[in-house]
């Protein structure tokens, strides 16, 4: 009977003890191994021409841009390697008879002064739009951004009824009620 005492109070103080012994915390954190995104091929961006008709200085013109990826401009490159073709556009002003009035081909160099060194070196020349007529003025917008984020430097050109363009640094932002910024630098091509 002894022994069976012993072996039953053996048996209840391993179950107290394992019991109040609770379980060790381990001070390892696993966590996947994050790869870096390996770079693909040169991105292109897609080809597109924007025509439209508009009334300027009593008279019809019609304005037509187009961009096109241009393989003999150097690559741009992301935080990520990843490498991009930069854009020509093409701006051609035609009148109503269907001569040509002004055209101009287009590229980031030609922005150059615009830019500071970053956008120099790592933007794409992403886009060139049709904003409105201003009295003597065609307007257009035009930016140039890093590839694939929302971080862009906008311009805007303008061609005179001479033919003369004028590109500036937008300043001004997108609202209403906001009177224009004439302290940009602005510069004639």
């Amino acid at each position: 009977m002894k022994k069976l005492f012993i072996i039953a109070t053996a048996c209840i103080g391993l179950t107290l003890l394992s019991a109040c012994g609770g379980k060790k915390k381990s001070e390892v954190i696993i966590t996947p191994k994050v790869e870096k995104v390996k770079p693909k091929a040169p991105v292109r961006m897609q080809e597109y021409t924007d025509e439209r008709d508009v009334k300027w200085l009593d008279k019809n013109y019609h304005v037509a841009i187009n961009r096109s990826p241009a393989d003999s401009l150097s690559l741009v490159s992301d935080e990520n390697g990843q490498k991009y073709y930069d854009n020509i556009f093409t701006l051609a002003v035609s009148r109503s008879d269907g001569s040509i009035f002004f055209s101009h081909t287009f590229n980031k160099t030609a922005l150059n002064a615009y830019l500071d060194d970053d956008f120099r070196k790592t933007g794409l020349f992403e886009g060139f739009v049709f904003d409105k007529v201003d009295g003597d003025w065609l307007v257009f917008a035009a930016s140039v951004g890093h590839p694939q984020t929302d971080e862009y430097i906008p311009l805007i050109i303008r061609l005179s009824r001479m033919g003369q363009l004028v590109i500036k640094r937008d300043v001004q932002m997108d609202t209403h009620n906001v009177e224009k910024a004439d302290s940009a630098e602005e510069d004639e091509i």
